[in-house]
């Protein structure tokens, strides 16, 4: 049960979780499924509006864990099978289809309201005493000197922490545990010593305190911890943004009568200042809404203001042209909206000649016609230490194009708790876990951040520079396996360059471009039937040395000496490792004798650029099949050209490539987890055994 009533808050819990949306919800369902004396406390009222309405398919795999995916399944909000994504005014969108990996691989678009009020009274199901309308306004700390000398694993004298997960359990294995990196945690987290009590205040005024072994912070973006003590905030540089939104009753669907019906609508505005969404929501609306550049859109608020307005002049001659200027009424927030939408014409389309905008009241009794919000994105450079997490919005923040919030929350949230139940059932020191968990949500974000710093590069059709926006080090760990890919034969050197991010977006464009299981069957039949054509420098030809090494990356010795068919299995699974473009090339030319024609004298020539070359840019190939005909079934025969089935199956094969770089944290979800390591550890998903393994890699 929720509740208000303050009087009802304990004075001690082990843990401590401020913050009741997703990220707050999530680790308290999961650590009170585990036995843990969990309080969450949340300052507002629930049900409580929230923007944030798409969810990736790996939710579904989040919610499984805590036996929260029926709840949400059946609870009937709008199914999502992919989406739609259109980068250029002149061309088709792309789309990408989530039921093409699995029918269970779908999403929702939900209402975040009734989404985060389920989650939330699941965490209270599942264990947790909930308290909504509660603000935590302060947090206590140990002094820095006394968490320095007390053991880094052992919680707060008044802890009751073994009372719940067991007695006489180890809580110091230092001798069995990995490594402790250099630079755990930034100097500022240092000094905070460890946080043991809050001090909150309800909705009546009335105020308390409460300590706690461990503290989650889950307050979204006002970020207690990250804003109040750490001050470690940092905003991107690229992608300072504004947020302007409304719904929308009575519009247009999609993709009506296919299998992309009711997919949520992406769409780059036509001045390359931002993007368009169109999201279909379950009780009948659709949320709509323009994301832009912040000086952008405050040339064009001041534009429309100036030009949709005319200035009220009172029947009275008297009044002077300054007085005029100081009576001129500006237009209103949902007047700019819709002048903004001019910019997204495919949107406005959809909308279409008869929806109307509606209000939509939230907690607090509001009802605007549209409404703003900033969307700078933001990071930090430290997510937890010895008695602290931090997870969600409350630690870092991304441009929502890829609609990676409430995965990334759910990351941290399960970092959270599973870190915090390592480091008490003495899997790990406290430091060591703390570590996992810093890692794991820095990891997390920076394959997003890259992945929509591509889209921009995309939108806004030009190079910026966004090095400074990527953390060496954590770029390093999340593409630990793709660095060399992207770097190809030539050596960059160990420091990361902006030419070798640059490169890195190029390559993830290709998550954009268009494919369906039709397309998908298509080029896995055409590459199954094609037939080898050898030439004198075909170095990778079964004619030629076994000794020389497969165009697949080195680690996929699964494909070398399999038949044909095993091979294009390959080539089409993203769970196989990530190829260089380069040698995708050279497979197409080399192995399966693509982009080949005959010339006029009968002789075979190649259209694909040679063994040597780089394959053509992403940027430039990811939506050339597009103006051509459309692709065939299976057993049909394609009306287009040969050279646009070269392009179709290329667009294919560089999608199912360029997805492995975040397959495992875009469909994997929690599971994902358990098999890739951080600081030597994976994540233990076993209810009554949450916590980390080591690996021996």
């Amino acid at each position: 049960m929720l509740s208000s009533d303050t009087s009802g808050i304990p004075s001690r819990t082990q843990v401590l979780v401020i913050g009741g949306g997703p990220a707050g919800s999530y680790t308290a369902s999961a650590l009170a499924r585990d036995g843990v004396d969990v309080v969450l406390l949340d300052m507002s009222k629930f049900p409580r509006y929230h923007i944030g309405e798409s969810l990736l398919p790996s939710v579904r795999h989040f919610l499984r864990f805590i036996d929260a995916e029926a709840k949400v399944a059946g609870h009937g909000f709008a199914k999502k099978p992919g989406s739609a994504i259109k980068f250029n005014q002149y061309m088709r969108e792309g789309y990408t289809d989530f039921v093409a990996l699995g029918s269970s691989n779908s999403s929702w678009n939900v209402v975040r309201s009734e989404f985060d009020n389920l989650l939330l009274e699941h965490a209270a199901e599942s264990g947790a005493q909930v308290f909504t309308q509660t603000k935590v306004e302060s947090l206590e700390f140990l002094p820095s000197r006394t968490a320095a000398s007390s053991s880094p694993s052992q919680p707060p004298p008044f802890s009751s922490t073994s009372a719940i997960w067991g007695r006489g359990v180890p809580r110091n294995r230092s001798d069995s545990s990995p490594s402790q990196p250099d630079g755990a945690d930034s100097d500022a987290a240092e000094e905070m010593g460890r946080p043991v009590k809050a001090s909150y205040v309800g909705s009546d005024g009335r105020k308390g305190d409460i300590q706690f072994d461990y503290v989650v912070d889950a307050s979204g973006r006002n970020g207690l911890l990250s804003t109040k003590y750490l001050h470690n905030r940092k905003y991107n540089q690229s992608l300072k943004n504004v947020a302007v939104w409304g719904y929308w009753r009575g519009t247009g669907m999609y993709g009506k009568g296919t299998p992309r019906e009711n997919a949520p609508f992406f769409e780059a505005l036509s001045d390359e200042s931002g993007w368009a969404w169109f999201i279909p929501l379950h009780n009948g609306l659709t949320s709509v809404g323009v994301v832009m550049e912040q000086k952008q859109l405050g040339i064009r608020s001041r534009a429309v203001s100036s030009a949709t307005t005319e200035p009220f002049v009172p029947s009275t001659s008297s009044f002077t042209p300054s007085s005029t200027n100081q009576a001129r009424q500006h237009a209103t927030l949902a007047d700019k909206y819709l002048t903004y939408l001019h910019l997204a014409p495919g949107v406005q389309s959809l909308i279409g000649d008869e929806a109307v905008l509606e209000s939509v009241t939230d907690e607090n009794g509001e009802a605007p016609a549209a409404r703003s919000a900033s969307d700078f994105s933001y990071s930090a450079d430290s997510y937890a230490g010895e008695g602290w997490r931090v997870a969600g919005d409350a630690g870092a923040f991304i441009d929502p194009f890829f609609s990676s919030g409430v995965h990334l929350a759910m990351t941290g949230a399960i970092s959270a708790a599973a870190t915090i139940a390592a480091s008490v059932r003495g899997d790990c020191e406290e430091r060591q876990a703390a570590m996992y968990h810093n890692k794991r949500v820095a990891i997390s974000y920076t394959r997003f951040l890259v992945v929509v710093l591509s889209a921009y590069k995309q939108i806004r059709a030009q190079t910026d520079n966004v090095l400074v926006d990527i953390d060496e080090d954590n770029f390093d760990k999340a593409f630990e396996f793709f660095r060399p890919v992207i770097q190809g034969g030539a050596d960059m050197g160990k420091k990361l360059s902006e030419d070798e991010v640059q490169l890195a977006l190029d390559f993830c464009v290709n998550l954009f471009s268009p494919t369906t299981p039709e397309q998908h069957e298509a080029v896995r039949r055409r590459i199954t039937e094609s037939h080898w054509v050898p030439d004198e420098h075909d170095e990778y030809d079964e004619c030629h040395s076994s000794s020389v090494s497969n165009p697949v990356t080195s680690n996929d010795e699964a494909t070398r000496g399999c038949p044909s068919s095993r091979r294009v299995t390959r080539l089409l699974d993203v769970k196989s490792p990530i190829m260089d473009p380069a040698a995708l090339a050279k497979l197409l030319k080399s192995r399966l004798g693509l982009f080949r024609r005959t010339n006029s004298s009968g002789s075979i020539e190649s259209v694909a650029s040679s063994c040597s070359s780089p394959p053509p840019s992403p940027v430039q190939t990811v939506f050339s099949f597009m103006s051509g005909a459309s692709s065939s079934s299976l057993g049909e025969t394609t009306s287009a050209s040969a050279e646009d089935e070269d392009d179709e199956v290329r667009m294919v094969l560089d999608k199912v490539n360029a997805r492995r770089v975040i397959h495992a944290e875009f469909s994997g979800g929690a599971n994902s987890l358990e098999q890739e390591a951080v600081c030597g550890m994976v994540i233990r998903l076993e209810r009554g055994r949450l916590g980390l393994d080591r690996t021996d890699s």
